[in-house]
């Protein structure tokens, strides 16, 4: 393994066949400097640009979308304990299940990943060498990230209402990553004036991934929390600086 090489990717990954957002992140030093965004649809070609991205280097992917999935019905730990203390942020999860209908599909990502060497990193320890994915939710990163008082609405409602919260969504990344640590002075796509927002969308929220998954191997738990467990399923969130 190439002790010289880290990356941090970021997938957000698209469901009921639609495109993904792929971001990719390198260290430099005690910062970190963004390669790409792309956004893609089969998962043969998200899998091969993973692979050409991290090498035989240490990797971690952050990945929007539940990878553990061991309960029939009703809601993993991790979603009900992230509940509790982001659902007054607006930044809840909905519930993930065996039954939902895409389980199969993100769970068969998820053991693509590990075909490809990337263990479950719920318990890697701080910096550790390796190949890791994790569960991530970039509403609940930016809350924390960006001490916002309620998440950035760019999901639903009117185009022009979304195009603004995208928007500033995207000037919260551009202006506040390059002040945390590690730093990022990301390029980021810009949001269209007219035609579909998702594109942007989606890689802007592949960067917020791919900086989660940056944050996790950097700081390990001194800065960030694991709802959940690495069997029952699992969230990794960055954690509020205490005064």
């Amino acid at each position: 393994m190439d002790p010289h090489l880290t990356r941090f990717l970021g997938v957000d990954l698209g469901w009921h066949g639609k495109p993904t957002g792929l971001a990719s992140l390198k260290r430099s030093g005690a910062a970190l400097i963004l390669r790409g965004v792309q956004r893609v649809e089969p998962v043969s070609e998200i899998l091969a640009w993973i692979e050409s991205e991290t090498a035989d280097g240490t990797a971690v992917v952050g990945v929007d979308a539940p990878l553990v999935i061991p309960n029939a019905t009703g809601t993993r730990l991790a979603e009900r304990e992230l509940n509790r203390d982001f659902r007054r942020f607006h930044a809840g999860c909905h519930p993930a299940n065996l039954g939902r209908p895409f389980a199969a599909h993100v769970t068969g990502f998820s053991r693509a990943l590990e075909t490809l060497g990337f263990a479950h990193g719920a318990a890697m320890s701080r910096q550790q060498p390796g190949r890791f994915q994790i569960e991530v939710h970039p509403h609940a990163s930016s809350v924390v990230l960006f001490g916002l008082g309620r998440i950035v609405k760019y999901k639903r409602g009117l185009r022009a209402t979304r195009a603004g919260e995208l928007t500033r969504l995207r000037r919260l990344l551009l202006e506040r990553l390059p002040d945390l640590d590690p730093p990022l002075t990301p390029k980021l796509p810009p949001v269209p004036r007219r035609g579909p927002l998702k594109p942007a969308e989606d890689q802007i929220d592949a960067v917020l991934c791919a900086y989660t998954a940056a944050y996790w191997w950097w700081w390990g738990t001194s800065r960030n929390r694991v709802y959940g467990s690495g069997a029952e399923g699992y969230i990794v969130v960055p954690q509020a600086l205490s005064d």
